[in-house]
């Protein structure tokens, strides 16, 4: 009984990886990123970031999708954003935060709070002040003014309860994951054309030579943000 028990949860387990390697497979986040199979589904953050890419390339319409951007600041430093979506109706943002437990979290905030079933709490940096280095960074290398062309949306895991966030701001969406193809497609819908789709395409273009980094920029990238927080 205990070997076939053993049997049972070897099987459950494998039948699990292979529905997952199914739909990666089918995914064309692998040649977006530059993560393997293997690589995503087994560090935390880039499997949230595949979730959150997969709902968006069932969108329907013109945009193209693109992943782990590596954008060059003022100060000569890098700011790093896990997903951006170009459309005709501007350019989407995505921070990524693939938590479980309660999120509590101000947009003024300096740092936002996870706190898990056992009473135990980890801080991290308000993700929407994150997002909005992000869209400065990407405002300043596209030269472009138009606030209204950038959407940040702060996405979580459908493992955690969004318990106190409050965010006020236009253009700012923070959400959980599982409500994010309903959301940006009434918000898409709702929102006019302000490039063509030729536009998109030269956008997805030039922004290219920022993603698929090498580990001189990646480690580049971490020793600066390390020189930032000491």
């Amino acid at each position: 009984m205990e070997y076939l028990f053993i049997l049972i949860v070897i099987a459950t387990i494998a039948l699990n990886f292979y529905i997952k390697y199914e739909g990666f497979k089918k995914s064309t986040y692998q040649a977006a990123s530059g993560n393997s199979f293997w690589r995503t589904i087994f560090d935390k953050g880039n499997f949230g970031e595949y979730l959150t890419y997969v709902h968006l390339e069932k969108l329907e319409g013109h945009h193209r999708i693109m992943t782990n951007l590596y954008i060059p600041k003022k100060d000569g430093s890098t700011t790093e954003i896990d997903l951006i979506m170009i459309a005709q109706s501007g350019i989407y943002v995505f921070e990524s935060k693939n938590y479980s437990g309660w999120i509590f979290g101000n947009e003024k905030s300096q740092y936002w709070t996870q706190t898990f079933p056992n009473g135990q709490k980890q801080r991290f940096y308000n993700p929407v002040s994150q997002n909005k280095g992000h869209i400065n960074a990407l405002k300043s290398i596209l030269e472009i003014k138009n606030d209204d062309f950038f959407k940040s949306y702060i996405i979580f895991s459908e493992r955690c309860t969004l318990k106190k966030v409050n965010v006020s701001s236009p253009n700012l969406v923070v959400m959980k994951r599982n409500a994010l193809r309903k959301i940006i497609k009434r918000e898409i819908e709702a929102s006019p054309n302000l490039i063509s789709i030729s536009e998109v395409n030269q956008l997805a273009l030039w922004l290219k030579k920022y993603t698929l980094a090498d580990e001189e920029v990646k480690i580049a990238h971490i020793r600066g943000m390390n020189v930032r927080r000491s």
